[in-house]
């Protein structure tokens, strides 16, 4: 802690020894140690509920973190993003080749809407009466 070394620590104990005299050291060295070991002590405690007391917001960040991750799939953003996955440019059904007799007009509408027209068959083309209704 203090990062004292070996020879500091020596040359401590001789102005030690001579300032307290042979009779008072070991009782000094006594005390000294008692003191540092409740200072450590303190320090460890102190440490340990800073520890704890901060621990609890941390987890919950890293928590929160991790589901971000999880749920952010940027794979889906870049599909949209791009101009090949809009609808304008994607058929949704894969174009048929019309029926023979059937207006090309009406075959791309009836493949754009995914159904058939029943007006429009190669038999019978609609009739204005037909057509009023439909439209």
């Amino acid at each position: 802690m203090f990062n004292v070394q070996g020879s500091e620590i020596i040359i401590i104990l001789l102005v030690a020894l001579i300032v307290l005299g042979p009779d008072k050291l070991p009782d000094a060295i006594r005390r000294f140690s008692k003191m540092y070991a409740e200072f450590k002590k303190m320090s460890n405690g102190f440490q340990s509920e800073l520890r704890n007391a901060l621990d609890e917001p941390m987890r919950e960040l890293r928590d929160t973190a991790d589901l971000v991750r999880k749920n952010a799939d940027f794979r889906d953003f870049i599909e949209t993003t791009t101009p090949a996955s809009t609808p304008a440019s994607t058929p949704t059904k894969p174009a048929t080749a019309p029926a023979p007799g059937l207006d090309p007009v009406v075959a791309a509408e009836q493949a754009t809407r995914g159904s058939t027209d029943e007006t429009a068959t190669e038999s019978e083309p609609p009739t204005a009466a037909e057509e009023g209704t439909t439209a």
